[in-house]
């Protein structure tokens, strides 16, 4: 009799333990599937125009309102602090000379073409510092410590070095750009787990192969934060080296523009030209660099939902 009632207490657990199982398979399930669902789901036009436009505009009607004040109440002399207004007419003005894309294209271009120069210089470099113990000891101190000093610092040398020409421009981009992408890589390899690198050797991916099909891909986070500040460094390199350097061989860039409007004196001339320095390098951020990140976040599942 109590042989009967244990065995009969024991189908009650296992019954009961086949019930929980079944349960929290089923909750897992709906989870994911929520998940799923989630994932699936696309924001409108107008929701996406109200999160993503609308609070840029109105952070740049603030910033011109606080501007037109600044004019309207005499803070500084009209000299010192021209209106919006004058800004808009000077670049009225270059776009009626047809000048206004020539200047902005000879930057872009510049700054573009010596980028990707240092993607193709810097991320070998950033490889070799990051799987080369002897090399890092060596090298990496020195990365970092070019990655730390003005862009600036570097066009008196380039001049004497090179000449005032195109290829002075370069070795000044190539100079602040190249540390700075050198060192995200290395920073993203070293957040890689050892179990990725491990299980590459495994199916043969080692020597160039592992480092294209393990760890750049592995290590595209930080290597994507590398390449967005080497833009940064590459963007303002180019402009300190067209600020300081004038030939007529190196047409009219934006720095360039910039130092002109400076000697004549021109205010509004120099806002416009920070203006449109600053409008290029978000462009460039808002076009290229966010997509990419977002791609790469959204391939990893560390975005919940596309938008």
């Amino acid at each position: 009799m109590a042989s009967t009632d244990t065995t009969s207490v024991l189908d009650k657990r296992g019954a009961a333990t086949d019930t929980d199982t079944d349960t929290d398979t089923a909750d897992v399930g709906a989870g994911l599937d929520a998940l799923d669902s989630v994932s699936a789901q696309r924001s409108s036009l107008g929701e996406v125009l109200r999160q993503k436009a609308l609070p840029p505009l109105i952070g740049v009607l603030v910033v011109l309102a606080l501007w037109q004040g600044a004019y309207s109440l005499h803070l500084a002399s009209s000299y010192k602090l021209p209106s919006p207004l004058d800004v808009w007419h000077a670049g009225q003005d270059l776009w009626y000379r047809g000048t206004l894309f020539s200047i902005i294209w000879t930057s872009v271009w510049r700054g573009l073409s010596g980028f990707l120069l240092a993607v193709v210089i810097g991320t070998p470099i950033g490889l070799v510092v990051a799987r080369v113990r002897p090399v890092r000891t060596a090298i990496g101190p020195v990365l970092q410590g070019l990655q730390s000093l003005p862009s600036v610092a570097w066009v008196p040398a380039a001049v004497i070095w090179l000449g005032i020409n195109d290829q002075m421009m370069y070795a000044v981009i190539l100079l602040g750009a190249v540390p700075s992408i050198a060192n995200g890589l290395v920073a993203g390899i070293d957040q890689v787990p050892p179990l990725f690198l491990r299980a590459g050797r495994t199916i043969g991916a080692t020597g160039l192969a592992g480092a294209r099909h393990v760890l750049i891909p592995a290590a595209l986070p930080g290597y994507l934060a590398g390449l967005k500040q080497g833009w940064a460094f590459s963007w303002r390199s180019l402009m300190a080296a067209e600020l300081v350097a004038s030939s007529p061989d190196l047409g009219l860039g934006l720095g360039r523009y910039l130092e002109n409007q400076r000697e004549f004196s021109d205010m509004s001339g120099v806002l416009l030209g920070i203006v449109l320095i600053l409008f290029v390098g978000i462009a460039i951020e808002l076009l290229v660099f966010t997509p990419v990140e977002r791609r790469v976040l959204r391939n990893r599942g560390l975005l919940a939902a596309v938008k």
